[in-house]
């Protein structure tokens, strides 16, 4: 139909103008007067609307939620429920609002009550901050019966310290709380002329990354997580939670992931009730670091927020960094306290006027002149004839309407009028006005002292909760339990999860790869899934680990139906997934004779017996793979013969031809690495172990594992040498006196604590060197000389004992100071060096434990380790 439809005799008109119009009236209100907090004061008009009712209703005593409310309703043009709400979560961030009764938990994420059940009254924070009539700037209400505030004068950073949060049409905004002792030194360093840098504070507490927080701006991004601790080997505690979580939905996730067998609980409960408490109970065997890891990777235990700083700047929205925004609060907190001063000098200047006319008036008995006067304007030109004499240091000439002022005067006043009194009035004017003056010259030291104030006045229990850390990558396929089992197929080819009437491989996870090679020197990388057909003749199938390159291949194949034989060792670190690779000469007709896979580089030798052709004398040889170089997959190998190959047997297991990998510890994120991050611990082969020792006194071995976690109290973490003894210097709290032990770990898969269990008893000095020396500084006696400091040779000073033994007493003199002298000089045994091929170490280092950890696909989290290192195949 056109626009004129002369069949029907109507008109279709445009709407597109009145749409855009309205569209854009509609997006105007809800960003300006809804969803954006103002950058002056950091309030959206609800909340701003709140604030001044309670003003209004402000006599020290508490209000119902519902009185308030209803009082809002004459500023505010929406309903009830809404004023409510916001009105609950500025009072659940305890700072501006005294509250009283139930306001709901932001821990448990339990509402509040009714709003006609609790109560609430402005805190002494908001009324010495928020409020100054005197320089507010007001407009009409919606209905023009009232005056409410344009901006309310804060003088604090409120909306950095709150945070503030809102959806409009076409734009949002997200800016995170900040710790509120933090924004005013921060603030101060402004006022000084120095940099500074603020970061979140979350009311939940946790721990947080701001490595990518970009100064809360578009794109900047913080990872939040939840605390969790050791409670004991089989329990779990949570007692700080993400921000924007709550320990039920938090526990709704750890949930899920269990029964989608990411994780594995027994069962889990919820303690919270003022603090957070989660308990998380692990059934036998399953690792609490491995678990600790999962909750991190798999469920809300880590949330990540994206930051968007988004303010309304003179009716427009304006994206600004955290930085800038508290830059603007605090100059303006400069600009209002410039503007209440005025005011107060204003005000002090005029009292001081006015008590100065009054003593003129009443010295100079200026009242008796208009006794004879009967009219109003005689009297007011009788006065002020009296004054003139008297007026000439005034700051400003005399109005009719401080004349009109004086004649209200009471003769009572007259009477009792005391001159000596009315000049210290106006000297105390004078003092207070030079010190407005004062405060209005040196501005900047005025506002930093009216911060420090605040700081002092207000700053109570509101230290830092939330602990800045940096964060370790998670990898999902090195933490996910292994929920299924994978099956393969050889003769047709499948492999899956679903063919459980077939051959068992291994156990493996949903998010993991497989590896498979075919006897046609084919090889594919592909997703776990219920059946997948790889090719026909599979000779070898595991759980695929990237970057793996302790996994060496030996195979020894034949290059086409009638080619050369040839010998390979290759390691397979990287594919595209389901992509087909040819592991030998890409000659149609070849076959794999020999294939073996060695999970931590073993070499074997074998035997290969040749067929009876032509001439051949010797049918038969041996094969040592240590001979042959460790190769990318797609080398081609070396000639094994020329000759056709009747069978290749297996003659002697090989050993691992790989040096002892090196292990790192960095302590930014106090995790063991392979990437040369922190301090090197040490070589390590497959039977060392780790020495970690507590400042609570345990110490235990374990074995180098990336899924470990460290406690905070951790004072010793080394290679252990069994053959090493320690010695410890231990204040015994029964007995009040030092205690000195030299002991062996004697079990090393048990934590075992070495002082006693009396609660004052503590660690003072822990060595691991083969003769350590200390040095003890002894307190001075009264009216005697200080001893001399003794210096230990502890190695002779006592035997090494059982771990259990009490030791001996280092000195009954009161002790001062222990400290930790250089070690006497100690040749260890020189080890024997590997003579053996230097591999590219792997990031997971349980790759020899009889469970390997996976290891996380950087592209689909797809990545992990084969467990069948070491099985041969013959053809």
């Amino acid at each position: 139909m056109g626009l004129n439809d002369d069949t029907s005799g109507e008109s279709i008109k445009k709407v597109t103008g009145m749409y855009r119009d309205w569209f854009l009236d509609y997006a105007s209100y809800v960003i300006l007067e809804r969803a954006v907090p103002a950058i002056e004061d950091g309030f959206k008009p609800v909340q701003r609307r709140i604030m001044q009712s309670m003003k209004d209703l402000d006599d020290g005593r508490y209000n119902k939620v519902a009185n308030i409310v209803g009082h809002t309703m004459q500023y505010h043009p929406h309903g009830d429920a809404s004023i409510a709400d916001a009105m609950v979560q500025i009072g659940q961030k305890d700072l501006l609002i005294d509250t009283q009764g139930n306001w709901g938990n932001i821990l448990t994420g339990d509402s509040a009550a009714a709003s006609r059940y609790i109560e609430a009254r402005l805190s002494k924070f908001a009324l010495d901050v928020v409020y100054h009539p005197k320089v507010t700037r007001w407009q009409a209400s919606y209905d023009g019966r009232r005056k409410e505030p344009i901006n309310l004068p804060v003088k604090f950073p409120l909306l950095l310290n709150q945070g503030g949060e809102g959806i409009a049409v076409g734009l949002s905004t997200k800016i995170l709380p900040h710790n509120f002792l933090e924004l005013i030194d921060a603030s101060i360093k402004h006022l000084q002329g120095k940099k500074f840098q603020i970061f979140p504070d979350f009311p939940t507490g946790g721990i947080m990354d701001v490595a990518n927080y970009n100064d809360g701006l578009r794109g900047g991004k913080i990872r939040s997580r939840a605390r969790i601790n050791q409670l004991d080997k089989n329990t779990l505690i949570i007692t700080e939670i993400p921000f924007g979580t709550n320990t039920s939905s938090l526990i709704d996730t750890i949930l899920k992931a269990n029964d989608k067998g990411k994780i594995k609980i027994k069962k889990i409960e919820d303690n919270t009730a003022a603090e957070v408490e989660i308990q998380i109970h692990l059934p036998s065997g399953i690792s609490p670091d491995k678990t600790i890891d999962a909750l991190y990777a798999f469920t809300a235990c880590e949330t990540s927020i994206s930051p968007l700083g988004c303010v309304i700047e003179d009716n427009r929205p304006l994206f600004v960094g955290v930085s800038e925004m508290l830059r603007v609060s605090t100059d303006r907190t400069v600009e209002l306290l410039k503007s209440e001063l005025e005011i107060q000098l204003d005000e002090l200047e005029e009292q001081w006027h006015f008590a100065s006319l009054e003593r003129i008036f009443i010295e100079n008995r200026i009242y008796r002149d208009i006794e004879e006067e009967e009219t109003w304007e005689g009297v007011i030109a009788a006065i002020d004839r009296g004054l003139q004499p008297h007026i000439q240091h005034l700051k400003r000439a005399v109005t009719e309407e401080d004349i009109a002022r004086l004649t209200e005067i009471r003769i009572k006043r007259i009477s009792k009028f005391d001159i000596d009194k009315a000049q210290q009035k106006i000297d105390a004017l004078e003092d207070s006005i030079a010190q407005i003056k004062h405060y209005l010259a040196n501005l900047i030291e005025y506002a930093i002292d009216y911060f420090k104030r605040l700081k002092k006045d207000y700053g109570a229990g509101k230290e830092r909760k939330t602990e800045i850390r940096t964060f370790d990558d998670i990898e999902a396929t090195k933490v996910i339990i292994r929920n299924t089992k994978l099956y393969v197929n050889r003769e047709e080819g499948f492999v899956g999860t679903s063919l459980k009437r077939d051959e068992y491989v291994a156990d493996c996870s949903d998010i993991d790869d497989i590896i498979v090679f075919t006897e046609d020197g084919k090889m594919m990388v592909t997703k776990v899934d219920q059946k997948t057909f790889v090719g026909k003749g599979i000779i070898h199938v595991a759980v695929f680990k990237k970057k793996d390159k302790r996994t060496i291949y030996n195979m020894v194949y034949r290059d086409g139906p009638r080619g050369a034989n040839y010998v390979k060792r290759f390691a397979v670190t990287s594919t595209t997934r389901d992509k087909e690779y040819d592991m030998g000469n890409a000659t149609k007709g070849s076959k794999v004779l020999y294939f073996t896979a060695n999970a931590n580089g073993e070499a074997e030798v074998v035997t290969i017996f040749l067929r009876q052709t032509g001439s051949i004398k010797k049918l038969k040889f041996d094969l040592d793979f240590a001979d042959q170089l460790v190769k990318g997959r797609n080398s081609k190998g070396n000639i094994v013969t020329k000759y056709s190959i009747k069978k290749i047997e297996l003659k002697e297991k090989g050993l691992s031809t790989l040096k002892p990998r090196k292990i790192w510890f960095d302590g930014s994120v106090q995790r063991l690495n392979v990437d040369e991050r922190g301090e090197l611990l040490g070589e390590f082969r497959k039977e060392d172990r780790l020495l970690i020792v507590n400042q609570k006194g345990t110490v235990k071995t374990v074995i180098p594992d990336i899924q470990l976690r460290f406690d905070d109290d951790m004072i010793i973490l080394e290679k252990w040498d069994p053959k090493k003894p320690l010695c410890a210097i231990y204040w015994e709290g029964e007995k009040e006196l030092f205690y000195v032990k030299r002991f062996f770990i004697e079990h090393p898969d048990r934590e075992e604590t070495i002082i006693t269990e009396h609660p004052s008893s503590y660690l003072e000095k822990i060595f691991t060197d083969y003769r350590p020396m200390a040095e003890v500084i002894f307190a001075k006696k009264r009216g005697q000389e200080r001893e001399e400091n003794l210096e230990l040779n502890l190695e002779e000073f006592i035997a090494v004992k059982g771990i259990a033994a009490m030791g001996n007493q280092l000195t009954k003199d009161k002790v001062l100071e222990i400290n930790t002298m250089e070690s006497l000089p100690y040749e260890p045994p020189t080890p024997v060096e590997p003579e053996d091929i230097d591999v590219v170490d792997e990031e997971d280092m349980a790759s020899d434990e009889e469970n390997p950890q996976t290891e996380n696909d950087s592209d689909e989290e797809n990545d992990s380790k084969t467990d069948e290192g070491g099985q041969g195949l013959l053809f």
